[in-house]
């Protein structure tokens, strides 16, 4: 499983300039930390070239003509003069882009990084996609390990003179009908019928908001109707199932795009979820959505139908008093804290009657299961480890004890800075700090995992050869990575279609050996 971040990106002292640009900025004030030390070297390309973001797992392909721009990620962004004169009528940003390129470094919009992620300029937002991980836990890390990343990024522009500081915010949306995602990605068997994945998802991610969400001030695209609700992406989805992820946003998306061996895998994407800061919060989006997949692999999933999923998705969304009910086909009227014991209970079934019961699966069960007991008795007992509660808390005791509601602009601020990034501003980060919000890991291990990879993945190839061959991949992508060797006529293209293989079980000795480049090659193909 793995983790993508679209950050919010915004300068404040350029309020009209191009996002796009600000973004490029991003991902080159990242490249430039990488560079130090390494010469001119300061990320390797991806590699478009098994890319299939038209092919929908309904068993057709969308004519490429008729696709939405925003479809084509298979192509690399471009950062053309146009955008430069976009950039707010000051071209500061833009020129300190290009002041790299004539130091003699590309302008990057696209880089793979040491630790197995990929860092690029997605449409109008810098993207984080963390490297593959085997398990909900290493998840949330490589998933914190972003955040390191985008912050490193802004600290640095924050160091350049005369450049305008760029500020990013992990949410998901501008309220002024932009929103942005935060999505999931799930390895999982090509023989179970997509049909079976789409029936026992829909319910569970209408209602698994109630664990993990990350809360938004306002309702409706624009915000502009007062209150508060639990999900920041929920009123942005319009339909069940479909292929698209900017518009006409489905709660199944339907692209089929594995990045693995075809014929084996499929890679459920997943776009409905919240960009989450807590740690827990990550925890209980994966953890609990990895459990629902096993049952659905395994035909052990709960049959539950909704009448109206989307029309469920927001009415919950909109009620954080968790009363409010969904209509299944049934006749049945559930609330979501109901729903979502249905399913903890199978899944605790499940994994009794299948023996998985290790400590990992173990204790996402205990979290879900104590999770609901807090949301049922007493929603504030849950303020240390759900994001959607702390932030409910935290702008209710503020409006409180100024009198006022959730209409005032100062809750609407809070709402923005809950998301700021920075330690010493985002309430988040502030709460934290004061121990008010529940860690699984400390700082000094999210910054080792912004630098190494997982080791029990393939992105532990991709990431090592990085660190250790830098000069020499020149392309890289899930399942590939791209060597230049001295002498040779042409590129040596490594193929990592099998997720599982190039762990450190299987190349940490290799790689350990730091052979020469030739030496080393030479050992892969044997």
């Amino acid at each position: 499983m793995g983790l993508e971040t679209e950050y919010g990106v915004l300068a404040p002292s350029m309020p009209g300039a191009n996002a796009t640009m600000l973004s490029a900025q991003v991902i080159n004030s990242y490249a430039a930390l990488v560079r130090a030390g390494r010469g001119a070297i300061a990320g390797t390309h991806w590699d478009y070239t098994d890319e299939t973001p038209l092919n929908d797992a309904r068993g057709f392909t969308i004519p490429r003509a008729s696709a939405d721009p925003s479809q084509l990620t298979d192509q690399e962004p471009e950062l053309d003069a146009e955008a430069v004169a976009l950039a707010g009528g000051d071209t500061r940003i833009g020129s300190t882009l290009y002041e790299e390129a004539d130091a003699g470094h590309e302008v990057l919009m696209n880089m793979v990084l040491g630790n197995g992620a990929r860092l690029y300029v997605d449409h109008a937002h810098p993207e984080y996609s963390s490297p593959e991980t085997s398990n909900p836990f290493d998840a949330v890390l490589w998933d914190q390990a972003g955040d390191h990343v985008a912050l490193a990024a802004m600290r640095r522009i924050e160091s350049l003179a005369g450049v305008p500081d760029i500020q990013l915010y992990k949410n998901n949306t501008d309220n002024k009908s932009v929103s942005y995602g935060a999505h999931e990605n799930y390895l999982m068997p090509r023989s179970v019928p997509f049909e079976n994945i789409a029936a026992g998802l829909i319910p569970f991610f209408v209602t698994r908001q109630i664990i993990c969400g990350a809360g938004r001030v306002g309702r409706g695209m624009l915000g502009q109707y007062p209150g508060f609700q639990i999900s920041a992406r929920a009123d942005f989805f319009e339909a069940q199932i479909g292929l698209e992820t900017t518009i006409r946003r489905p709660i199944i998306n339907t692209r089929d795009e594995p990045h693995a061996h075809w014929e084996k895998y499929r890679r459920l994407h997943v776009i409905i979820g919240d960009a989450n800061l807590g740690q827990i919060s990550t925890l209980l989006r994966t953890g609990t959505t990895a459990l629902v997949l096993s049952m659905i692999e395994a035909g052990t999933a709960p049959h539950l139908e909704l009448r109206d999923p989307v029309a469920a998705l927001q009415a919950i969304s909109h009620d954080p008093s968790l009363s409010t009910t969904a209509e299944l086909v049934d006749g049945r009227q559930l609330t979501a804290l109901q729903i979502q014991r249905i399913y903890a209970a199978a899944a605790a079934e499940h994994s009794a009657n299948s023996g998985a019961l290790d400590e990992a699966t173990l204790e996402v069960q205990r979290r879900w299961e104590e999770t609901l007991q807090q949301l049922e008795t007493d929603i504030f007992s849950a303020a240390s480890t759900v994001d959607w509660v702390a932030k409910y808390k935290l702008m209710s005791a503020y409006a409180q004890r100024h009198g006022v509601d959730f209409s005032d602009s100062r809750i609407a601020l809070m709402d923005l800075q809950w998301a700021d990034i920075r330690p010493e501003k985002g309430l988040y980060h502030r709460l934290a700090a004061r121990g008010m919000m529940e860690v699984l890991y400390s700082g000094e291990q999210i910054a080792h995992a912004a630098s190494h990879p997982p080791e029990d993945t393939r992105a532990y190839f991709r990431g090592r050869v990085l660190n250790q061959y830098p000069e020499f991949v020149v392309a890289a992508s899930w399942d590939s990575v791209s060597f230049t060797v001295p002498g040779a006529r042409r590129l040596e293209r490594v193929s990592t279609l099998e997720p599982l293989r190039g762990t450190r079980a299987l190349v940490g000795e290799l790689l350990d050996r730091e052979l020469e480049i030739h030496e080393f090659i030479a050992a892969l193909r044997s």
